[in-house]
């Protein structure tokens, strides 16, 4: 049986990839601060309390995986945060670095042992990371973080490779989730299943690319 991890599970995006895994009969972990109603009838396995937003907390708070064997890793939790070159606040600037840059890359080092020999990891960020298709500027939080996640799933992608396991960055689209007050242009369910085709073309000739859920490569 396939197990798949997947964080910020609980709601949105990573609610919708639980629901797909568990359609294919896969043994899926679901990540969450907080668990939900729909969530907990799932079948997926749910681990409360984990904060990526709380690294220090990260060691104790994926000890229930233990030494289960993963086959694909989802790191989904993510926050976003609306600055302006006028108007921002450091705190918020360093929260969105801490949950949508490094929450990936200490989840994924802290399950390291875990992953299987021939895994896949996919995280999922998103094309307002991209420097050249920048052309409406702001978000300098969200822009900033999630470029710097793309930085670290290349590297990421290279360390991996002798390992035999795969690295893809994905961006799910402008997607009808709580984080952008549900204005997005595909629902979350759509949103999931086209992130699971990509995921499901991954290798190792591909490994550390940046795609569109819809399958175009975007750049960097």
């Amino acid at each position: 049986m396939t197990t798949v991890v997947i964080t910020g599970a609980n709601r949105g995006i990573g609610l919708e990839l639980v629901k797909y895994y568990r359609s294919l009969k896969c043994e899926v972990y679901a990540l969450c601060r907080n668990s939900s109603d729909e969530l907990n009838k799932s079948g997926a396995k749910v681990i409360k309390r984990v904060d990526v937003g709380n690294p220090e907390s990260l060691p104790e708070a994926l000890q229930p995986l233990g030494d289960v064997k993963i086959d694909l890793l989802i790191n989904n939790a993510g926050v976003l945060g609306v600055e302006s070159l006028e108007e921002m606040d450091s705190r918020t600037l360093e929260h969105q670095f801490v949950v949508n840059a490094m929450g990936p890359l200490l989840v994924t080092q802290l399950l390291l042992k875990n992953l299987k020999e021939g895994a896949k990891v996919a995280h999922i960020t998103s094309r307002m990371g991209s420097m050249a298709d920048n052309s409406s500027g702001g978000y300098y939080g969200y822009r900033m973080s999630k470029a710097a996640l793309n930085a670290a799933g290349v590297s990421m992608a290279q360390d991996l490779k002798k390992s035999g396991i795969a690295v893809a960055l994905l961006h799910p689209g402008y997607v009808q989730t709580e984080m952008v007050n549900n204005s997005g242009d595909i629902s979350a369910e759509v949103a999931a299943s086209r992130l699971a085709e990509r995921i499901k073309e991954l290798n190792l000739d591909n490994t550390g690319r940046f795609w569109h859920s819809n399958g175009e490569e975007l750049p960097w």
